[in-house]
Protein backbone atom coordinates (compact mmCIF):
# COMPACT_ATOMS: atom_id res chain seq x y z
CA UNK A 1 0.00 0.00 0.00
CA UNK A 2 0.84 3.24 -0.86
CA UNK A 3 0.30 6.83 1.24
CA UNK A 4 1.15 10.08 0.07
CA UNK A 5 4.00 8.70 -1.76
CA UNK A 6 5.32 6.50 0.60
CA UNK A 7 5.16 2.73 1.71
CA UNK A 8 3.10 1.41 4.55
CA UNK A 9 4.61 -0.92 6.92
CA UNK A 10 2.23 -3.59 5.86
CA UNK A 11 3.89 -2.79 2.08
CA UNK A 12 6.86 -2.85 3.59
CA UNK A 13 6.13 -6.69 5.43
CA UNK A 14 4.66 -8.11 2.31
CA UNK A 15 7.75 -7.40 -0.21
CA UNK A 16 9.62 -10.52 -0.58
CA UNK A 17 13.25 -10.80 1.03
CA UNK A 18 16.22 -10.23 -1.69
CA UNK A 19 18.56 -13.57 -2.46
CA UNK A 20 21.38 -13.90 -0.95
CA UNK A 21 23.51 -14.15 -4.38
CA UNK A 22 21.62 -10.81 -5.46
CA UNK A 23 22.74 -9.30 -2.02
CA UNK A 24 26.29 -10.24 -2.93
CA UNK A 25 26.42 -8.98 -6.46
CA UNK A 26 25.47 -5.70 -4.71
CA UNK A 27 27.85 -5.14 -2.20
CA UNK A 28 30.48 -5.86 -4.90
CA UNK A 29 29.22 -3.52 -6.81
CA UNK A 30 29.58 -0.72 -4.02
CA UNK A 31 33.37 -1.45 -3.77
CA UNK A 32 34.89 2.38 -4.15
CA UNK A 33 37.86 1.05 -5.99
CA UNK A 34 36.17 -1.73 -8.55
CA UNK A 35 33.83 1.12 -10.00
CA UNK A 36 36.88 3.37 -10.45
CA UNK A 37 38.83 1.10 -12.06
CA UNK A 38 36.56 -0.39 -14.21
CA UNK A 39 35.70 3.52 -15.26
CA UNK A 40 39.11 4.24 -14.95
CA UNK A 41 40.55 1.25 -16.97
CA UNK A 42 39.84 2.17 -20.81
CA UNK A 43 41.77 5.61 -19.89
CA UNK A 44 44.63 3.76 -18.60
CA UNK A 45 44.68 1.52 -21.16
CA UNK A 46 45.06 4.00 -23.86
CA UNK A 47 47.25 6.50 -21.82
CA UNK A 48 49.70 3.41 -21.33
CA UNK A 49 49.53 2.31 -25.09
CA UNK A 50 49.70 6.24 -26.78
CA UNK A 51 52.18 8.01 -23.81
CA UNK A 52 53.97 5.71 -21.32
CA UNK A 53 55.06 2.60 -24.03
CA UNK A 54 56.40 5.46 -26.26
CA UNK A 55 58.32 7.27 -24.07
CA UNK A 56 59.83 4.20 -22.67
CA UNK A 57 60.48 2.46 -26.15
CA UNK A 58 62.37 6.19 -27.19
CA UNK A 59 64.70 5.84 -24.29
CA UNK A 60 65.28 2.33 -24.83
CA UNK A 61 66.33 3.14 -28.56
CA UNK A 62 68.39 6.23 -27.83
CA UNK A 63 70.97 3.48 -26.54
CA UNK A 64 70.68 1.65 -29.95
CA UNK A 65 72.52 1.91 -33.31
CA UNK A 66 71.12 3.34 -36.61
CA UNK A 67 68.81 0.47 -37.19
CA UNK A 68 68.51 -0.74 -33.67
CA UNK A 69 70.80 -3.55 -33.82
CA UNK A 70 73.20 -3.08 -31.96
CA UNK A 71 73.42 -1.62 -28.18
CA UNK A 72 75.80 1.07 -28.15
CA UNK A 73 75.61 2.57 -24.80
CA UNK A 74 75.45 6.68 -24.00
CA UNK A 75 76.87 7.10 -27.76
CA UNK A 76 74.18 8.94 -29.07
CA UNK A 77 73.64 11.33 -26.68
CA UNK A 78 78.00 11.92 -26.63
CA UNK A 79 77.47 12.34 -30.50
CA UNK A 80 74.08 14.58 -29.97
CA UNK A 81 75.57 17.12 -27.79
CA UNK A 82 79.25 17.22 -29.49
CA UNK A 83 77.62 17.87 -33.20
CA UNK A 84 77.70 21.61 -34.12
CA UNK A 85 73.88 21.09 -36.00
CA UNK A 86 72.43 20.21 -32.34
CA UNK A 87 74.36 22.52 -30.42
CA UNK A 88 73.13 25.19 -33.08
CA UNK A 89 69.66 23.83 -32.53
CA UNK A 90 69.99 23.95 -28.70
CA UNK A 91 71.06 27.62 -29.07
CA UNK A 92 68.29 28.49 -31.43
CA UNK A 93 65.92 27.19 -28.87
CA UNK A 94 67.36 29.26 -26.34
CA UNK A 95 66.52 32.29 -28.48
CA UNK A 96 63.12 31.28 -29.22
CA UNK A 97 62.88 30.45 -25.17
CA UNK A 98 63.62 34.17 -24.07
CA UNK A 99 62.18 36.19 -27.02
CA UNK A 100 59.00 34.31 -28.36
CA UNK A 101 57.03 33.82 -24.87
CA UNK A 102 58.21 37.38 -23.53
CA UNK A 103 57.02 38.88 -26.98
CA UNK A 104 53.77 37.69 -27.05
CA UNK A 105 52.66 37.97 -23.34
CA UNK A 106 53.94 41.29 -23.81
CA UNK A 107 51.68 42.12 -27.30
CA UNK A 108 48.72 40.13 -25.54
CA UNK A 109 48.74 42.17 -22.56
CA UNK A 110 49.19 45.53 -24.85
CA UNK A 111 46.03 44.28 -26.89
CA UNK A 112 44.11 43.63 -23.88
CA UNK A 113 44.37 46.73 -22.25
CA UNK A 114 44.15 48.30 -25.46
CA UNK A 115 40.56 46.89 -26.10
CA UNK A 116 39.63 48.14 -22.86
CA UNK A 117 40.12 51.67 -23.94
CA UNK A 118 38.56 51.49 -27.62
CA UNK A 119 35.15 51.09 -29.47
CA UNK A 120 34.50 48.33 -31.63
CA UNK A 121 36.79 46.14 -28.90
CA UNK A 122 35.15 42.64 -29.97
CA UNK A 123 36.45 43.78 -33.92
CA UNK A 124 39.82 44.67 -32.75
CA UNK A 125 39.79 41.77 -30.65
CA UNK A 126 38.79 38.98 -33.60
CA UNK A 127 40.94 40.66 -35.71
CA UNK A 128 43.82 39.93 -33.64
CA UNK A 129 42.65 36.31 -32.95
CA UNK A 130 42.21 35.26 -36.57
CA UNK A 131 45.46 34.21 -37.27
CA UNK A 132 44.94 31.56 -34.85
CA UNK A 133 42.28 29.80 -36.94
CA UNK A 134 45.32 29.30 -39.28
CA UNK A 135 47.65 26.22 -39.76
CA UNK A 136 50.84 26.82 -39.30
CA UNK A 137 51.34 25.12 -42.13
CA UNK A 138 49.38 27.65 -43.86
CA UNK A 139 51.03 30.85 -42.07
CA UNK A 140 54.82 29.70 -42.95
CA UNK A 141 52.96 29.84 -46.46
CA UNK A 142 51.69 32.98 -45.77
CA UNK A 143 55.30 34.51 -44.21
CA UNK A 144 56.93 32.88 -47.16
CA UNK A 145 55.47 35.25 -49.57
CA UNK A 146 55.68 38.10 -47.26
CA UNK A 147 59.72 37.31 -46.59
CA UNK A 148 60.38 36.78 -50.53
CA UNK A 149 63.56 38.75 -51.38
CA UNK A 150 62.30 39.55 -54.74
CA UNK A 151 60.46 43.29 -54.17
CA UNK A 152 58.18 42.66 -56.75
CA UNK A 153 56.55 39.29 -55.03
CA UNK A 154 57.59 40.04 -51.15
CA UNK A 155 55.37 42.21 -49.16
CA UNK A 156 57.98 43.44 -46.65
CA UNK A 157 60.40 44.65 -49.10
CA UNK A 158 58.51 46.08 -51.22
CA UNK A 159 57.65 48.21 -48.57
CA UNK A 160 61.02 48.61 -46.99
CA UNK A 161 62.33 49.58 -50.80
CA UNK A 162 59.30 52.16 -51.32
CA UNK A 163 60.35 54.01 -48.01
CA UNK A 164 63.91 53.91 -48.63
CA UNK A 165 63.55 54.84 -52.61
CA UNK A 166 61.93 58.04 -50.89
CA UNK A 167 64.78 58.99 -49.00
CA UNK A 168 67.88 57.83 -51.64
CA UNK A 169 66.42 57.19 -54.95
CA UNK A 170 68.48 55.11 -56.97
CA UNK A 171 70.37 56.59 -60.02
CA UNK A 172 68.76 56.75 -63.27
CA UNK A 173 72.05 54.96 -64.69
CA UNK A 174 71.67 51.50 -62.62
CA UNK A 175 72.22 48.82 -64.84
CA UNK A 176 74.38 50.58 -67.14
CA UNK A 177 77.88 49.35 -68.27
CA UNK A 178 80.37 50.01 -70.21
CA UNK A 179 81.28 48.51 -73.57
CA UNK A 180 84.02 45.91 -73.26
CA UNK A 181 85.95 46.95 -76.37
CA UNK A 182 86.14 50.33 -75.14
CA UNK A 183 89.08 50.23 -72.65
CA UNK A 184 87.24 51.34 -69.89
CA UNK A 185 86.84 49.34 -66.38
CA UNK A 186 85.26 49.04 -63.46
CA UNK A 187 86.63 49.90 -60.50
CA UNK A 188 84.80 49.80 -56.71
CA UNK A 189 81.07 50.66 -58.74
CA UNK A 190 83.07 53.62 -60.83
CA UNK A 191 84.04 53.00 -64.67
CA UNK A 192 87.08 55.07 -65.41
CA UNK A 193 89.30 54.35 -68.57
CA UNK A 194 92.31 52.17 -68.48
CA UNK A 195 95.13 54.38 -70.05
CA UNK A 196 95.82 57.60 -69.51
CA UNK A 197 93.78 60.52 -71.02
CA UNK A 198 95.05 63.63 -72.63
CA UNK A 199 94.01 67.22 -73.47
CA UNK A 200 95.03 66.60 -77.06
CA UNK A 201 91.71 63.99 -78.65
CA UNK A 202 88.24 63.88 -76.94
CA UNK A 203 87.90 61.24 -74.26
CA UNK A 204 85.57 58.60 -75.63
CA UNK A 205 82.96 56.76 -72.83
CA UNK A 206 80.64 54.35 -74.73
CA UNK A 207 77.75 52.78 -72.23
CA UNK A 208 75.32 50.15 -73.09
CA UNK A 209 72.61 48.19 -70.96
CA UNK A 210 70.25 51.25 -70.56
CA UNK A 211 66.58 50.28 -71.80
CA UNK A 212 65.18 52.79 -74.05
CA UNK A 213 62.55 53.55 -71.37
CA UNK A 214 65.20 54.87 -68.71
CA UNK A 215 66.47 57.17 -71.79
CA UNK A 216 66.26 60.48 -69.40
CA UNK A 217 63.80 62.81 -70.87
CA UNK A 218 66.11 65.58 -71.73
CA UNK A 219 68.80 63.58 -73.46
CA UNK A 220 69.89 65.03 -76.77
CA UNK A 221 71.50 63.58 -79.57
CA UNK A 222 75.13 62.67 -79.11
CA UNK A 223 77.89 64.82 -80.03
CA UNK A 224 80.10 62.94 -82.58
CA UNK A 225 82.86 65.62 -82.15
CA UNK A 226 83.84 67.68 -79.02
CA UNK A 227 84.82 71.72 -79.56
CA UNK A 228 86.85 72.98 -77.10
CA UNK A 229 90.63 72.91 -75.04
CA UNK A 230 91.29 71.21 -72.47
CA UNK A 231 90.56 67.96 -71.40
CA UNK A 232 87.00 67.07 -72.60
CA UNK A 233 84.79 64.05 -73.95
CA UNK A 234 81.51 62.64 -74.08
CA UNK A 235 79.33 59.64 -72.75
CA UNK A 236 76.62 58.23 -74.44
CA UNK A 237 74.77 55.04 -74.86
CA UNK A 238 76.40 53.29 -77.46
CA UNK A 239 73.34 51.46 -79.22
CA UNK A 240 71.75 52.26 -82.56
CA UNK A 241 67.85 52.06 -82.74
CA UNK A 242 67.22 49.02 -85.14
CA UNK A 243 70.53 47.74 -85.28
CA UNK A 244 73.70 48.62 -87.15
CA UNK A 245 76.18 51.24 -85.93
CA UNK A 246 79.86 51.55 -85.30
CA UNK A 247 80.78 50.00 -81.52
CA UNK A 248 83.02 52.48 -79.74
CA UNK A 249 82.02 55.53 -82.22
CA UNK A 250 79.35 57.97 -82.06
CA UNK A 251 76.88 57.11 -84.78
CA UNK A 252 73.64 59.11 -86.10
CA UNK A 253 70.65 58.42 -83.23
CA UNK A 254 72.40 57.76 -80.52
CA UNK A 255 71.85 59.89 -77.19
CA UNK A 256 74.05 61.72 -74.82
CA UNK A 257 73.96 60.63 -71.32
CA UNK A 258 73.35 63.99 -68.95
CA UNK A 259 74.18 64.60 -65.63
CA UNK A 260 76.70 62.37 -65.46
CA UNK A 261 79.16 63.02 -62.67
CA UNK A 262 82.58 62.72 -64.25
CA UNK A 263 85.80 63.07 -62.27
CA UNK A 264 89.51 63.98 -63.67
CA UNK A 265 92.27 61.98 -61.62
CA UNK A 266 95.42 62.04 -62.00
CA UNK A 267 97.94 60.46 -59.35
CA UNK A 268 94.75 59.34 -57.05
CA UNK A 269 93.71 62.69 -56.29
CA UNK A 270 90.74 63.91 -57.61
CA UNK A 271 91.57 68.17 -59.46
CA UNK A 272 87.86 68.50 -60.92
CA UNK A 273 84.16 67.56 -61.14
CA UNK A 274 81.45 68.29 -63.19
CA UNK A 275 78.73 66.65 -64.90
CA UNK A 276 77.50 65.78 -68.71
CA UNK A 277 75.07 68.38 -71.22
CA UNK A 278 72.27 67.10 -72.58
CA UNK A 279 74.40 65.56 -75.57
CA UNK A 280 76.54 63.68 -72.80
CA UNK A 281 79.68 66.59 -73.07
CA UNK A 282 81.76 67.33 -70.36
CA UNK A 283 84.94 69.71 -70.32
CA UNK A 284 87.47 70.41 -68.10
CA UNK A 285 88.88 73.67 -69.74
CA UNK A 286 91.23 74.06 -66.65
CA UNK A 287 93.26 70.87 -67.58
CA UNK A 288 96.03 70.98 -69.61
CA UNK A 289 98.64 68.20 -70.20
CA UNK A 290 98.27 64.83 -70.25
CA UNK A 291 98.31 61.93 -67.22
CA UNK A 292 94.39 62.07 -66.33
CA UNK A 293 91.81 59.25 -65.44
CA UNK A 294 88.17 60.36 -66.60
CA UNK A 295 86.33 58.43 -63.76
CA UNK A 296 82.65 58.37 -64.26
CA UNK A 297 81.17 58.20 -60.20
CA UNK A 298 80.14 55.09 -58.65
CA UNK A 299 76.95 57.33 -57.82
CA UNK A 300 76.10 57.40 -61.65
CA UNK A 301 75.23 53.89 -61.17
CA UNK A 302 73.56 53.35 -57.26
CA UNK A 303 70.82 50.63 -58.43
CA UNK A 304 67.34 50.87 -56.83
CA UNK A 305 67.44 49.28 -52.75
CA UNK A 306 66.36 45.28 -53.08
CA UNK A 307 65.56 44.70 -49.79
CA UNK A 308 66.51 42.66 -47.08
CA UNK A 309 67.25 38.73 -47.52
CA UNK A 310 64.79 37.67 -44.78
CA UNK A 311 64.93 33.71 -45.04
CA UNK A 312 68.61 33.62 -45.06
CA UNK A 313 71.77 34.57 -43.16
CA UNK A 314 71.53 35.77 -39.40
CA UNK A 315 68.14 36.90 -39.84
CA UNK A 316 66.40 33.89 -40.38
CA UNK A 317 65.84 33.19 -36.94
CA UNK A 318 64.15 36.58 -35.89
CA UNK A 319 62.21 36.58 -39.06
CA UNK A 320 60.31 33.21 -37.95
CA UNK A 321 59.94 34.29 -34.18
CA UNK A 322 58.01 37.41 -35.38
CA UNK A 323 55.83 35.03 -37.75
CA UNK A 324 55.13 33.36 -34.80
CA UNK A 325 54.56 36.19 -32.69
CA UNK A 326 51.70 37.47 -35.62
CA UNK A 327 49.85 33.97 -34.62
CA UNK A 328 49.93 33.85 -30.75
CA UNK A 329 49.31 37.30 -29.92
CA UNK A 330 45.66 36.94 -30.39
CA UNK A 331 45.97 34.02 -28.28
CA UNK A 332 47.63 35.72 -25.41
CA UNK A 333 45.48 38.65 -25.58
CA UNK A 334 42.29 36.67 -25.33
CA UNK A 335 43.54 35.12 -22.32
CA UNK A 336 44.86 38.33 -20.55
CA UNK A 337 41.67 39.76 -21.09
CA UNK A 338 39.98 37.71 -19.71
CA UNK A 339 42.07 38.15 -16.30
CA UNK A 340 41.47 41.99 -16.64
CA UNK A 341 38.15 41.28 -16.95
CA UNK A 342 37.88 39.65 -13.74
CA UNK A 343 39.89 42.77 -11.52
CA UNK A 344 37.86 44.29 -9.45
CA UNK A 345 36.89 47.98 -10.50
CA UNK A 346 36.81 49.49 -7.30
CA UNK A 347 40.63 48.67 -7.06
CA UNK A 348 41.57 50.45 -10.04
CA UNK A 349 39.50 53.48 -8.80
CA UNK A 350 40.73 53.70 -5.62
CA UNK A 351 44.36 53.88 -6.98
CA UNK A 352 42.84 57.06 -9.42
CA UNK A 353 41.20 58.50 -6.84
CA UNK A 354 44.55 58.64 -4.92
CA UNK A 355 46.28 60.39 -7.53
CA UNK A 356 48.07 57.76 -9.39
CA UNK A 357 48.63 58.00 -13.08
CA UNK A 358 47.29 55.40 -15.52
CA UNK A 359 50.88 54.47 -16.19
CA UNK A 360 51.20 53.65 -11.97
CA UNK A 361 47.47 52.11 -11.78
CA UNK A 362 48.74 49.60 -14.91
CA UNK A 363 52.14 48.90 -13.34
CA UNK A 364 51.38 48.89 -9.97
CA UNK A 365 47.79 47.56 -9.93
CA UNK A 366 46.60 45.91 -12.94
CA UNK A 367 49.71 44.08 -13.62
CA UNK A 368 50.25 42.33 -10.01
CA UNK A 369 46.33 41.58 -9.83
CA UNK A 370 46.65 40.22 -14.05
CA UNK A 371 50.00 38.20 -12.93
CA UNK A 372 48.75 34.74 -12.51
CA UNK A 373 47.02 35.03 -16.10
CA UNK A 374 50.22 35.92 -17.20
CA UNK A 375 52.23 33.41 -15.65
CA UNK A 376 49.64 30.74 -17.25
CA UNK A 377 49.94 32.23 -20.36
CA UNK A 378 54.03 32.63 -20.76
CA UNK A 379 54.84 28.51 -19.32
CA UNK A 380 52.36 27.35 -22.33
CA UNK A 381 54.16 29.27 -24.39
CA UNK A 382 57.49 28.04 -23.68
CA UNK A 383 56.34 24.23 -24.02
CA UNK A 384 54.92 25.36 -27.34
CA UNK A 385 58.27 27.09 -28.58
CA UNK A 386 60.44 24.13 -27.11
CA UNK A 387 58.29 22.04 -29.77
CA UNK A 388 58.59 24.49 -32.70
CA UNK A 389 59.01 22.54 -35.43
CA UNK A 390 56.83 23.27 -38.64
CA UNK A 391 56.96 26.63 -39.12
CA UNK A 392 60.93 26.69 -39.24
CA UNK A 393 60.17 23.49 -41.57
CA UNK A 394 58.14 25.67 -44.06
CA UNK A 395 59.48 29.05 -44.07
CA UNK A 396 63.14 27.43 -43.76
CA UNK A 397 63.17 24.89 -46.76
CA UNK A 398 66.46 24.50 -47.97
CA UNK A 399 69.61 22.67 -46.08
CA UNK A 400 71.59 26.06 -45.68
CA UNK A 401 68.48 28.57 -44.25
CA UNK A 402 67.28 25.21 -42.59
CA UNK A 403 71.26 24.45 -40.78
CA UNK A 404 70.93 28.11 -39.62
CA UNK A 405 67.34 28.29 -37.88
CA UNK A 406 67.32 24.94 -36.82
CA UNK A 407 65.70 23.56 -33.84
CA UNK A 408 66.12 20.41 -31.68
CA UNK A 409 62.62 19.23 -33.12
CA UNK A 410 63.48 20.05 -36.52
CA UNK A 411 67.30 18.23 -36.21
CA UNK A 412 65.02 15.25 -34.42
CA UNK A 413 62.71 14.76 -37.43
CA UNK A 414 65.89 15.44 -40.27
CA UNK A 415 67.91 12.97 -38.32
CA UNK A 416 65.28 10.26 -37.77
CA UNK A 417 63.33 10.35 -40.74
CA UNK A 418 65.76 11.67 -43.47
CA UNK A 419 69.07 10.46 -42.20
CA UNK A 420 67.03 7.12 -40.97
CA UNK A 421 69.00 7.26 -37.38
CA UNK A 422 67.19 5.69 -35.61
CA UNK A 423 69.51 5.93 -32.02
CA UNK A 424 70.25 9.36 -32.28
CA UNK A 425 67.07 10.52 -33.04
CA UNK A 426 65.61 9.27 -29.87
CA UNK A 427 67.78 10.25 -28.11
CA UNK A 428 67.32 14.22 -29.41
CA UNK A 429 63.64 13.20 -28.64
CA UNK A 430 64.63 12.34 -25.14
CA UNK A 431 66.79 15.15 -24.64
CA UNK A 432 63.48 17.83 -26.04
CA UNK A 433 61.38 15.91 -23.42
CA UNK A 434 63.51 16.60 -20.71
CA UNK A 435 63.74 20.43 -21.93
CA UNK A 436 59.77 20.54 -21.99
CA UNK A 437 59.33 18.80 -18.79
CA UNK A 438 60.40 21.10 -15.55
CA UNK A 439 57.73 23.68 -17.75
CA UNK A 440 55.12 20.56 -17.94
CA UNK A 441 55.83 19.77 -14.14
CA UNK A 442 55.23 24.09 -12.93
CA UNK A 443 52.31 23.50 -14.52
CA UNK A 444 50.64 20.98 -13.15
CA UNK A 445 52.14 21.93 -10.02
CA UNK A 446 49.92 25.46 -10.40
CA UNK A 447 47.24 23.92 -11.50
CA UNK A 448 47.21 21.60 -8.11
CA UNK A 449 47.59 24.10 -6.46
CA UNK A 450 44.59 26.13 -7.61
CA UNK A 451 42.42 23.26 -7.11
CA UNK A 452 43.41 22.75 -3.42
CA UNK A 453 42.63 26.72 -2.61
Amino acid sequence: MVRGGYRTAEAVRMTPPLRGRAVARRRRWDVPGLVAALFLGPALVILAAVVAYPIVATVWYSFFNADGTRFVGLDNYVEMFTGPATRRAILNNVIWVVVAPTAVTALGLLFAVLSERIRLAAAFKTVLFMPMAISFLAAGVTFTLVYEADKDRGALNAAIASVHDLFKPPSKYYGTSPREEAGLATVDGAVQTAAPAATSTPVLLPMVGLPPDRIPAGAAAAAPGVAGTGLRGVVWLDFSPGGGGRPGAVDAGEHGLPGMVVDAVRDGKVLATTRTDPAGRFDFPQLTGGGYTIRLAASNFTPPFNGVTWLGGSVVTPAIIAAYIWIWAGFAMVLISAGLAAIPRDALEAARVDGATEWQVFRRVTVPLVRPVLVVVLVTLVINVLKIFDLVYVLAPDPVTQDRANVVALQMYQTAFARQDGGLGSALAVLLFVLVLPAMLYNVRRLRGDRDR
